[in-house]
């Protein structure tokens, strides 16, 4: 991580069943299968161990939790998709809620959608992308867990998911919560999409 950001001013907003009403701030939303390690992508880009809180256990976050960055940015946690070991009612839930906030945030102006990087392409993730697509709200790839794959390994990977969700530089990142690997690429993202630095 060459340019850590300096993050002295880390508020918690809280956690809220449904899209949360808080003053004006450009917003940047993580979201992205169950355990796809989306709490340590948090937590590293925050530069804290316990912001966001981690779980082995899938589906841990269930509500929308809100973090604002030195009165300048806030960061929403949504609800992990996909196969978390939670009652189909509980599911249908949290699509609804994710897409609530995603259609109805005015503030919002960039959507981080996590993805691991040794899986192949994954029906939910494909869905993610074509509603940010269609509803014209600037995303971004970031695959984690890169230390996870051996160099040659991981640059095949990489070109497989780039052409499976038809994106191209800038759209993609590579990221390791574990060795830092894609902190400043990230972070130069959403420095860029919310028009200021920390």
């Amino acid at each position: 991580m060459k340019n850590q950001r300096h993050i002295p001013q880390l508020t918690f907003e809280g956690s809220f069943p449904q899209t949360p009403v808080l003053d004006s701030f450009p917003e940047v939303a993580f979201v992205g299968r169950s355990n796809v390690g989306k709490s340590s992508a948090i937590n590293t880009l925050l530069g804290r161990k316990k912001a966001a809180r981690v779980s082995g256990q899938p589906g841990r976050t269930q509500l929308i939790n809100c973090f604002r960055l030195n009165e300048k940015i806030r960061f929403v946690d949504l609800p992990g998709y996909g196969f978390a070991k939670v009652p189909l009612v509980v599911k249908k839930q949290w699509g609804k809620m994710i897409e609530q906030y995603l259609l109805n945030r005015s503030d919002l102006k960039l959507v981080v959608i996590l993805i691991d990087v040794r899986h192949s392409l994954q029906e939910m993730d494909m869905q993610m992308v074509d509603v940010v697509r269609h509803y014209n709200i600037p995303f971004v790839l970031v695959a984690t867990k890169a230390d996870k794959l051996k160099r040659n390994a991981l640059a095949k990977q990489v070109k497989k998911l780039k052409e499976g969700f038809a994106v191209k530089g800038s759209q993609f990142k590579v990221f390791s919560s574990l060795s830092g690997q894609g902190y400043d690429e990230v972070w130069t993202g959403i420095e860029q999409a919310c028009g200021c630095t920390l």
